[in-house]
């Protein structure tokens, strides 16, 4: 691995390997298959990257968004590595010169869409060319019962069969054991080593809330504890995107949107500015994200329950690439639970594909309705159990929750629905469980049922959540015609007998975890001389990357920039101790940083 050691310094920039990168290395760099799972941030990349630089020949890297190859090939650029991609934002012209330049050996690494590799012509490319390796990035897009399935991806097996001496890596951040089957299978990866990291973020804090308005709790969050920070907030709707955006910015936070309804140049644009510009807040459905390795996002937030843990962590997980802490918000309440189940329900999927995803929907609820440690719940998800030590740093922890027996108060709920003619919506229900004479309570007389009124000890906000938790437990189920009805469950009838005892969240007064927020801005810490240095070095950051075109975090990552305020190196032997500063950065801003860092 020597040589491989000396290209991460010279070219990356970096002392050492992190958790399993130098086996899979070795195993790639060897000719040999693998499956490859390690979490967003976890240095994926590298572990074809490094190999691509020792093996003969050109590595082909299949990558599903235009806006992934962009920033990765400008990255390697930024550290003297030769690499190109071929995707539909080229001319004819320029993906001809690139193919031209491919044929005479021009590039290590060369990242394609999966549509353009499987067509005749690019085959045939491959064929006259010498290959290193073929990196699957996203493999979990191979995969039917996935979150970011994408049909083209079904078709990769070809790889395999049209060049069978050429060693393969599929990579992904999220897979349970189907989802890894399934990559196996479809990519003909049978005897494959599976190399599976920990899916650990312990930089991310869990924090799950209650619903009751959610906007304004996500302002609320946003100025506590990330005011000024980058993030992302997730919607389900492309409407709720566009209001939740509008509404931010007219509330002072720098917020835009992104969903698959506007045109194309205004996605280009507006996920330019979040990826070049600091403090920005991206409200975007979940067409934006994959790929995005912006290192300082320090919260995603979601505004509306994702479909499987899958999806929340693919999404989560872009906060906090660069290892510092971030945040993993979400607020949470029954429209949400009704929503998804009847969106299942409602579905055109076969039976089988209905049951799965009603099956990753209810470990989800699970996971929110938590009254253990949620990071233990999320890794038992994917099948890691070697740590079982709660991590003191998601909201359960932070503030453990108070679990009542409410097997009485669920009996009255599902009598109440019951006694109604099981057509109404949980709001109705309250209504009637208050004892409330409203005008729509008095149109069906339920004014008149046994169980008008019984409910009238509690208030309106708990019966919410325990209509909320009912139906994440499967005791009510939603009625498929989309008007809200709660429907009883067959699992209802045992509760209805007495039969079995029903555990619920008692709702907190006050849900911002108390214990401070979870991201301490360094240069806050810093005397004024070191906060002079870190904003000069940030300035001239900024001026290069304008210049070169690239995103910030391409030149320096700001851990890089805190390092050389830290060390303050003075020569050229020093600064190159500074991890991140590669032979090439050396050789290119080498100058630069000494003079500043000598005028500190």
């Amino acid at each position: 691995m020597r040589r491989a050691l000396d290209i991460l310094k010279d070219i990356f920039g970096y002392a050492a390997f992190r958790g399993l990168q130098a086996k899979v290395i070795s195993h790639v760099a060897g000719g040999q298959d693998c499956l490859v799972l390690m979490p967003t941030g976890g240095g994926k990349s590298l572990c074809y990257q490094i190999p691509a630089l020792m093996r003969e020949g050109v590595a082909v890297v299949v990558s599903p968004l235009i806006a992934l190859m962009h920033n990765q090939v400008a990255a390697l650029h930024e550290i003297g590595v030769r690499a190109a991609f071929l995707n539909s934002s080229l001319s004819q012209a320029e993906a001809a010169a690139v193919e031209g330049d491919l044929l005479t050996g021009k590039y290590d690494l060369l990242y394609v869409a999966p549509e353009r590799l499987l067509t005749p012509r690019f085959l045939d490319l491959m064929a006259r060319t010498p290959l290193a390796l073929f990196a699957i990035d996203e493999a979990h897009c191979v995969s039917q019962w996935g979150h970011d399935f994408r049909p083209e991806y079904i078709k990769l097996s070809i790889l395999h069969e049209s060049f069978p001496s050429v060693p393969r890596i599929a990579l992904t951040a999220t897979a349970d054991t189907v989802t890894r089957k399934e990559i196996v299978e479809r990519l003909g990866l049978d005897g494959a080593k599976l190399f599976i990291s920990s899916f650990d973020r312990p930089n991310i804090r869990y924090q799950i809330i209650d619903k009751t308005n959610g906007k304004s709790q996500l302002l609320d969050f946003i100025c506590a504890e990330h005011e000024g920070d980058a993030g992302i907030v997730y919607c389900l709707s492309r409407k709720k995107v566009e209001e939740t955006a509008a509404w931010l910015k007219n509330k002072g936070v720098c917020a835009i949107p992104y969903h698959a309804g506007m045109s194309a140049q205004i996605r280009r644009d507006n996920q330019e500015r979040f990826l070049r510009e600091e403090g920005i807040v991206m409200v975007a459905t979940i067409a934006f994200g994959m790929g995005i390795d912006k290192p300082d996002v320090r919260f995603v937030a979601h505004l509306d329950l994702p479909k499987s843990i899958e999806g929340y962590y693919q999404e989560t997980g872009r906060a906090g690439r660069d290892g510092q802490a971030a945040t993993a918000w979400m607020a949470y309440g029954l429209g949400d639970v009704v929503q998804q189940r009847r969106m299942i329900d409602n579905s055109e999927a076969l039976d089988k594909f209905k049951h799965v995803a009603a099956t990753k929907l209810d470990a989800l609820l699970a996971l929110c309705e938590a009254t253990t440690c949620r990071r233990l719940r999320l890794l038992h998800y994917f099948d890691e159990t070697a740590a079982d030590i709660a991590c003191g740093n998601c909201d359960v922890c932070l503030n453990p929750p108070v679990v009542w027996d409410g097997t009485v108060v669920a009996q009255k709920a599902l009598s109440c629905a019951y006694r109604t003619g099981q057509r109404f919506g949980a709001g109705h229900l309250i209504d009637v469980l208050r004892g409330n004479k409203t005008e729509r309570v008095r149109q069906w007389g339920h004014e008149k049922v046994s169980t008008f009124g019984i409910g009238k000890d509690l208030e309106g906000n708990t019966w919410r959540a325990v209509f909320r938790q009912l139906v994440a437990l499967g005791f009510f189920i939603s009625d498929s015609e989309g008007h809200g009805s709660l429907l009883l469950a067959e699992s209802s009838r045992a509760v209805l007998k007495g039969q079995q005892t029903i555990l619920l969240r008692q709702q907190p007064e006050f849900q911002r975890v108390s214990k401070g927020p979870p991201h301490q801005d360094d240069s806050l810490t810093l005397d004024p001389a070191a906060h002079d240095l870190w904003s000069r070095l940030r300035a001239w950051r900024t001026d290069i990357a304008k210049v070169h075109g690239v995103p910030a975090y391409v030149v320096f990552h700001d851990a890089t920039l805190k390092e050389l305020v830290r060390i303050c190196p003075q020569t050229e032997g020093e600064l190159r101790l500074v991890s991140g500063v590669g032979t090439y950065k050396m050789e290119r801003y080498g100058e630069d940083l000494i003079e500043i860092l000598r005028d500190n």
